[in-house]
């Protein structure tokens, strides 16, 4: 007979969350779940919003929380769910983001070129569903989209998840941006399954619709936020920076064996399977101590760029609706090639453009399906009167430009 186990934790968002199950238990206690502990949620944004200091276990917990809750509400509706499948949902929200490296989305593909966070995720949940002996097979199915119950994987990956939820909800409590509030509670309430698919009852759709809205307002005012953008974008160039001149054979030395040894190999998905020991002791403060040494660099452009982060003295960004100017644009580069004495190409680091775009709700991706009380099941961009028409289905697109101008 299994010993029964019963942790509760004290969350400032949620209040007490429940762990009940041994095997729930053994995934939270795993060194590389506790690596999560020491990754960022929000990368640089508490240099905008200073509370924004939570992690991926905050998040991965909170998520967790509301699954527990919305397969709670499911079965008191009459949708089956075996403990087994209830206990593989569990797991698969806990891990859905146990592969993200340092500073999560503002370096990938950066430092680990060509492989996507969810990609590693599985690779890690097959390496852990092997010391656990096939305990969590289960759960990969679910997170893959292999389960034949698609609704338990709309609940992790999906328009309307509960990751989605939690992180909505918690960002907006850290930041104290008010705009990201949304009725999660009324949500998981409204929550209805029809022919294996994860939906939501007619009552709900204002909530829905609120969802929606604040998720694109907290887009713009904390996730693309211009200087939160100009800080992740600084941290890419000098990644970049630190290659290029490991390339040269300069000396460049990470603070921390692991990320240099990251910094010196060539990534793709077969090597990181290989060295996934050492990707997860990657995490936010290898690269945080890293950057703090290279301040004291000789070369002036990895220098400068490290100096621009930890001082917080960012590259100034603007956003507009249309892109830039070149003749402003070549002033610029000439003044900061003769304030930084560096050369032409060097200044690439210091002056760059780029778009970033948002889109409320893309029905071609994800739909969000309305189902009315006489059984009928709709798009929510297609329900009369609706906030969320087509209108908001298109990506909404501006034009940023990082410059130096200290």
């Amino acid at each position: 007979m299994t010993n029964r186990i019963r942790k509760i934790i004290n969350d400032p968002v949620y209040g007490f969350i429940t762990i009940d199950d041994p095997l729930v238990f053994q995934v939270i206690a795993h060194p590389w779940y506790q690596r999560l502990r020491r990754i960022h949620q929000m990368a640089f944004a508490h240099l905008v919003y200073p509370g924004a200091v939570h992690t991926r276990l905050h998040h991965s917990l909170g998520a967790y929380h509301l699954m527990c809750n919305a397969l709670t509400e499911l079965k008191n509706k009459g949708v089956e769910i075996t403990p087994e499948e209830e206990t593989a949902a569990k797991i698969a929200i806990l891990l859905h983001d146990i592969g993200h490296g340092p500073f999560s989305h503002a370096l990938e593909n950066v430092l680990i070129s060509n492989t996507h966070h969810e990609t590693i995720s599985i690779l890690i949940m097959r390496v852990l569903n092997e010391q656990m002996k096939g305990q969590l097979h289960k759960a990969i199915d679910i997170f893959t989209n292999n389960y034949t119950k698609p609704f338990l994987h709309q609940l992790i990956s999906g328009q309307l998840d509960v990751d989605r939820m939690d992180y909505l909800t918690r960002d907006s409590f850290f930041t104290g941006v008010s705009e990201g509030v949304i009725g999660y509670d009324r949500i998981l309430k409204m929550l209805a399954v029809k022919d294996g698919d994860l939906m939501v009852e007619e009552k709900g759709i204002y909530s829905i619709e609120k969802f929606l809205v604040a998720r694109r307002l907290m887009y713009w005012q904390v996730y693309l936020h211009k200087t939160v953008l100009g800080a992740e974008k600084t941290l890419i160039k000098i990644i970049q920076r630190a290659k290029e001149l490991i390339q040269q054979g300069q000396t460049v030395q990470a603070a921390s064996a692991t990320f240099d040894f990251f910094l010196r190999s060539a990534t793709s998905t077969a090597f990181i399977e290989q060295q996934l020991d050492k990707f997860c002791m990657l995490d936010d403060y290898d690269v945080l101590t890293t950057i703090k040494n290279w301040i004291f660099h000789p070369d002036t452009v990895l220098s400068t760029l490290c100096h621009c982060l930890i001082d917080r003295r960012l590259l100034k960004v603007k956003l507009q609706a249309e892109t830039f100017n070149q003749d402003w644009i070549k002033t610029q580069r000439n003044n900061i090639c003769h304030q930084l004495k560096i050369n032409e190409g060097d200044c690439d680091y210091f002056i760059y453009t780029g778009e970033i775009e948002n889109t409320t709700y893309d029905p071609s991706e994800e739909r969000i399906n309305i189902l009315f009380k006489n059984g009928t099941v709709t798009d929510i961009s297609k329900v009369d009167n609706a906030l969320i028409h087509q209108a908001l289905a298109s990506p909404v697109k501006k034009y940023y430009i990082c410059y130096y101008n200290c």
